[in-house]
């Protein structure tokens, strides 16, 4: 009897795969913190990446130092899961191409991903992303970085699509802190925390473009931070909003508190998997032709939906039926 074929490897034949990526994208600025994330990473398991910050996180004249500590880290053996990438300075700052020699010369096989701040045009994305690739290729790195955009700017907001399709890019990040300031006062200070971040026509706008120029083109859309650290019930509705309404299927995390009312957020509902997990079964039995299941008729468009979705159920920790586990997920 031949060998059943796995979903990753029919579903998607002559299509670019969409990134599966953890739920929660969280930010630490300094080795104590990082390191202090990567212990809650082994504990939780790989359900949420961690960034590196070498641009906010690096003291000015010190910033060599910074991402030597970063490479260390991404080094190191509580690196346990390769799910530690970095965030590098920007294009308009001097540092940024030292960064990327450090971090891909020091850690390029380890490393997770690259996040591009505050880029200005697809111009300046495609700029870094080529020095990116120049670099890789005289440090013997096996592999192009995935690279995260952060989308913060009018400018990159103007071309977010152009963005979007360029090769490598991974993940469209939003940037509200800056995305405001950039407004010149025009957005009052409350829209930057709920409910006024879901409700201010300028960002309701930013949030859908960025989330669908990011969806359309093969991206993840990656939501900003919220600014609640303790309460969780309001942190999990901010996560909630971003998912439900605008379509994001990842989000930034300051805090430890953050991350798993974000992550429960982010999850399927457990009757969605498991109706994923018996069309799946019944498609894989009949080597993906059309099936039948509760009366509705289901191919590989509908598969195509039902298999992200249980990538994403496995991705926040969820536990899976047995036949979701023994068939799809058990290497």
């Amino acid at each position: 009897m031949s060998t059943p074929t796995h979903p990753r490897d029919v579903l998607f034949a002559g299509e670019k795969p969409f990134p599966a990526l953890p739920a929660v994208d969280h930010y630490a600025g300094s080795e104590k913190l990082m390191r202090k994330a990567l212990a809650l990473q082994q504990e939780l398991g790989p359900v949420f990446d961690l960034t590196c910050d070498c641009e906010d996180g690096a003291r000015a004249g010190a910033e060599a130092g910074h991402a030597q500590m970063v490479v260390e880290i991404v080094n190191g053996a509580d690196n346990r899961f390769g799910r530690v990438g970095a965030r590098i300075h920007d294009i308009t700052h001097p540092h940024w191409e030292r960064d990327l020699e450090i971090l891909v010369g020091g850690a390029g096989p380890r490393l997770a991903f690259i996040t591009l701040p505050k880029v200005r045009s697809a111009t300046d994305t495609a700029a870094q992303i080529a020095r990116l690739r120049h670099i890789e290729a005289a440090a013997g790195v096996p592999r192009p970085l995935p690279v995260h955009v952060l989308i913060e700017t009018h400018g990159a907001l103007r071309e977010v699509w152009r963005i979007a399709a360029q090769d490598g890019v991974e993940s469209l990040d939003f940037g509200l802190m800056d995305f405001v300031s950039g407004h010149h006062g025009a957005i009052p200070g409350a829209a930057m925390k709920s409910p006024g971040q879901f409700e201010h026509p300028l960002i309701v706008r930013a949030k859908t473009e960025i989330s669908a120029a990011a969806l359309a083109c093969g991206v993840v859309p990656s939501h900003n931070v919220t600014t609640e650290l303790k309460d969780v019930d309001f942190i999990r509705r901010d996560a909630e909003r971003a998912r439900r309404e605008f379509g994001y299927l990842r989000m930034w995390s300051i805090h430890p508190n953050q991350i798993l009312p974000i992550v429960e957020a982010m999850r399927p509902d457990f009757s969605e998997v498991e109706e994923a997990t018996e069309i799946l079964a019944a498609a894989q039995d009949v080597a993906w032709g059309p099936i039948q299941h509760g009366g509705r008729l289901h191919d590989r468009a509908s598969y195509r939906y039902y298999w992200e979705l249980l990538q994403r159920a496995q991705q926040t920790g969820m536990a899976l039926p047995q036949a979701a586990r023994s068939r799809f997920f058990a290497n």
